[in-house]
């Protein structure tokens, strides 16, 4: 089981604004003939620029005309203005010929800055863990400092291109269902559930559908969770295809310390704890405690950032280890009804380094740290593609 603990964290961003700037020099040396006026680089082409044409003489005692203006030299973009040509003519006697404009200097090449990944801030107050749990003995978080911001481009990203499926956010909680208690586990396929409280204490109540209703009353560190449930009999994820989950709920009464509601797994080989977190009964978002943030992933529309972590305890019993890895993806904004796509999830952390062996477990969750209230699924339901 986690040792998960709250640090608030906000954003912020850096970004490096590249411009251009463009002038144009003309001015004729003397009264008579006008010269061309070179027209600055401001064409993203690198072409040379062309000189003006020359001057036409004027009739006797007439000042000639002065040569047509020069093109400009092309510059790429962000580069800096050439300058205009200029004409050098005088006053034509007896028809002279006027001289034609020099040719317009191109614009020098700009170099366009770079803008790096700006740092977020740090989180509030972490949440210590009940004995049994994780961290045997842990009390009460502290307050959480101010996190350092990131340096500029240092966390990796990913995307996803999954679409949501629209899911009926006003649907009804079904009616019966069977209501469980104490530290156990039943249901098969998709509507594999399990209830688990370091005090024993809670309840979960499933039903012929994927739904369920979870409660707690003072029952310590709770988790009640519905969905695939693979044992030693797993794959790695990727043999499932497209892992997804559809959910809508409500949420009443308070949670303690710290909640997560969204996805909770397990996979061995290596041994790793992992959460998707879409809300919570606190603030949104959150830093896990003691985490490292691995990078930043746009899934269904919205930002997760990626954490990872290691642990000990006694919780690590899902694959008889005394310590492991956990993993995290949480929301920036919470949300009560929705598709997380968790295959992208995955992939989102394979790319950021964040492995995951034989899938055991793939179940939506409710974790609590304390406090009276429930959570009621109207929809709970988890699919495969293969």
């Amino acid at each position: 089981m986690t040792s998960a603990r709250l640090l608030r964290i906000g954003a912020t961003a850096l970004a490096v604004l590249v411009g251009a700037c463009s002038s144009d020099n003309s001015a004729p040396l003397n009264a008579t003939g006008t010269g061309g006026s070179g027209s600055g680089g401001s064409s993203p082409t690198t072409q040379p620029s062309t000189g003006g044409k020359s001057g036409s003489g004027g009739a006797a005692g007439q000042p000639g005309s002065g040569g047509s203006s020069g093109s400009g030299g092309g510059a790429v973009t962000g580069g800096t203005t050439g300058s205009g040509g200029r004409t050098s003519i005088q006053a034509s006697t007896g028809g002279t010929q006027g001289t034609g404009g020099t040719i317009g200097s191109g614009g020098a090449i700009g170099s366009g800055g770079q803008t790096g990944n700006g740092g977020a801030t740090g989180m509030g107050g972490s949440v210590g863990r009940d004995a049994g749990r994780d961290l045997p003995g842990a009390t009460a978080g502290r307050t959480g400092t101010g996190g350092a911001s990131d340096a500029g481009g240092n966390t990796s990203t990913a995307t996803s291109t999954s679409t949501s499926t629209a899911v009926d956010c006003t649907a009804a909680m079904p009616t019966g269902g069977q209501q469980h208690s104490g530290n156990s586990r039943g249901g098969s396929g998709n509507l594999a559930w399990e209830i688990w409280s370091n005090q024993g204490s809670g309840t979960l109540t499933t039903f012929s559908t994927p739904a369920f209703t979870a409660a707690w009353n003072n029952s310590g560190d709770y988790l009640g969770r519905l969905g695939f449930e693979w044992g030693t009999g797993g794959k790695t994820y990727d043999q499932y295809g497209t892992i997804a989950a559809d959910y809508a709920y409500k949420k009443t009464g308070s949670a303690g310390g710290y909640s997560y509601i969204g996805i909770y797994g397990w996979s061995t080989n290596p041994c790793t704890e992992w959460y998707i977190v879409d809300d919570s009964f606190g603030a949104m978002p959150f830093n896990p405690y003691s985490s490292s943030q691995k990078g930043t992933a746009t899934i269904d529309g919205e930002t997760y950032k990626l954490f990872s972590n290691s642990t000990n305890g006694t919780g690590g019993s899902r694959c008889n280890a005394s310590s492991w890895t956990q993993h995290w993806s949480v929301r920036q904004k919470g949300r009560q009804c929705g598709t997380i796509t968790l295959s992208d999830h995955f992939k989102a952390w394979d790319a950021a380094g964040m492995k995951l062996g034989t899938m055991l477990e793939a179940k939506i969750l409710v974790e609590t740290g304390g406090g009276s209230g429930n959570v009621e699924f109207a929809i709970a339901k988890m699919t495969t593609s293969k």
